[in-house]
């Protein structure tokens, strides 16, 4: 396997410079700074003294944001994709499971890498959460504490919800607005129920976009799933169907659309 994966870097752009994309680190940094000197303070003092509908109503949005769930289901996903590439005769059925199996695996390591990062990162810098604020304000720092209230920066969730949202931009960029909107208002679904500061939150977002930003080039350098366009954002090697095709008419020979013939079949495929 590693002997594979090694060919396929040499073969798709192993050679080249690899592009971190640290415009993007760069603009979440001073936005967070920003975030720290200007928001963290009067937000987190509102937060916690404002009326109790509204922590409820962000307590079960913000549930979105575990990545308990998110693993189990990109698991599911992934087997489900590589049971139907053995078990199925048809090329084009086995090609397209191929394919969502691809896309699992990619959506799975979004999760776990960012989210590896976030609780070493959230340990190593040990800032106290506004629930436990007291003399120390938003500056209460506890680094290698190992408890739940010095465990604020960054933010988990919003991390793990800024790399699926940022996973699916890629994959999906005619609905990259609706990620950023989902993104902030998961995000802020945090602040309101006074687990984070505004700047933990955009922490989190920046380090999960980022993190699906570059696995999608090192899947592009590896020649799975994406195609590395260099400066720019990776794109998706082949077109992933996101509708189911239309029923063939009884008695009329079924058209085979230009996407179909390239993508291997519709994704009820791997279904």
């Amino acid at each position: 396997m590693y002997g594979k994966l090694r060919r396929r870097y040499a073969r798709h752009g192993g050679s080249a410079r690899l592009n971190l994309h640290m415009p993007v680190l760069l603009i979440g940094a001073n936005l967070v700074l920003l975030a720290v000197l200007l928001l963290d303070q009067p937000v987190s003092a509102s937060v916690l003294h404002s009326g109790s509908m509204l922590r409820q109503i962000g307590a079960v949005v913000t549930d979105v944001g575990k990545s308990d769930w998110l693993i189990f289901a990109g698991v599911l996903l992934l087997f489900e994709a590589l049971s139907v590439s053995r078990l199925t005769r048809s090329v084009s059925a086995r090609c397209q499971a191929l394919h969502v199996g691809q896309l699992a695996a990619y959506l799975l390591a979004t999760v776990i890498v960012s989210g590896l990062v976030a609780n070493l990162a959230k340990r190593l810098i040990g800032r106290v959460r506004p629930l436990y604020q007291d003399e120390t304000g938003i500056f209460g720092f506890s680094p290698l504490h190992g408890g739940f209230q010095f465990e604020s920066f960054p933010s988990g969730h919003s991390t793990t919800v800024g790399a699926v949202l940022m996973a699916i931009a890629l994959i999906a960029p005619r609905y990259r607005a609706l990620c950023l909107v989902m993104a902030i208002w998961l995000g802020i679904s945090r602040v309101v129920v006074a687990a984070h500061y505004p700047s933990d939150v955009i922490a989190g977002l920046t380090l999960g976009a980022w993190s699906s930003i570059l696995l999608a080039v090192l899947f592009a350098r590896h020649g799975i799933l994406f195609r590395d366009q260099g400066t720019a954002l990776p794109v998706l090697r082949r077109t992933f169907p996101l509708a189911l095709p239309k029923p063939a008419v009884t008695g009329a020979k079924p058209a085979v659309s230009p996407d179909h013939r390239e993508d291997g079949g519709a994704l009820s495929a791997a279904a």
